[in-house]
């Protein structure tokens, strides 16, 4: 399978990578920042395991691992963190995250959502290892919302809790980009809230897109579903109610 970036600005591309989530193979959709001073900005990592699928979609646009200079972290979720250790051993990236997901990126604290003993045991051998041993990287900048990072013309961070206790959203001033990470789901160009099943806090996580909903978007790239781009801001209004 080729992969092929997915330009969403002159700054900005999704990144639409095969990964085996849930027993199956279903894409997920990391972002990249591009700015000709400050460099590449890659948004999330994917799974373990990643890393080489990674550079294949760097490679696309004449980039490799070695041009990314941060990781922003959307939160800290094995699909979001699993490659991110295997990605600083290619690079001299700095790390960035929010200050409340910090200490679990950095694995001070165990996941929010660590399966319990019982599921543990249920799972195979391989499985059970990464989340016993999760992946884990020290952030190198702390993040707080209204932050603005000084790449792609300027970035404004955006705390999103709800699917976890520090997810961040970004949003590109420039291109009108909305990067939502797990904070919205998409399917087929449709708007949808975030799953449900994964997000322990759905009353604040609504509240988080409230906030959103308030945003010049143009366009709205979802981690799982990819992008939205009719009537973004709309059905963003529409999602939040």
């Amino acid at each position: 399978m080729t992969i092929q970036p997915i330009r969403l600005g002159d700054h900005v591309f999704a990144l639409p990578l095969p990964a085996n989530l849930m027993g199956g193979v279903s894409l997920i959709h990391p972002a990249l920042l591009l700015d000709d001073r400050e460099g590449a900005t890659l948004v999330d990592t994917g799974v373990p395991g990643m890393e080489g699928v990674i550079e294949e979609a760097l490679s696309a646009l004449s980039l490799s691992l070695s041009d990314v200079r941060r990781v922003v972290v959307t939160h800290h979720d094995l699909d979001h963190i699993g490659s991110l250790p295997s990605v600083l051993s290619r690079t001299n990236a700095d790390v960035l995250a929010l200050e409340a997901e910090v200490p679990y990126v950095q694995g001070d604290l165990p996941s929010q959502k660590q399966p319990s003993p019982e599921r543990l045991a249920a799972m195979p051998p391989a499985m059970k290892a990464v989340f016993e041993n999760p992946p884990r990287a020290r952030v190198t900048r702390v993040l707080h919302d209204g932050d603005v990072l000084n790449v792609a013309g300027g970035v404004d961070v955006v705390a999103t809790p709800g699917h976890t206790f520090g997810h961040l959203s970004l949003f590109v001033r420039k291109s009108g980009v909305l990067i939502a990470g797990d904070a919205l789901t998409s399917a087929n160009g449709e708007l949808h809230p975030p799953m449900e099943r994964a997000t322990p806090d759905m009353e604040t996580a609504m509240r988080s897109l409230g906030k959103l909903a308030t945003l010049p978007v143009r366009a709205i790239l979802t981690y799982h579903g990819g992008v939205v781009s009719e009537d973004a801001a709309s059905q963003l209004r529409r999602v939040a109610g």
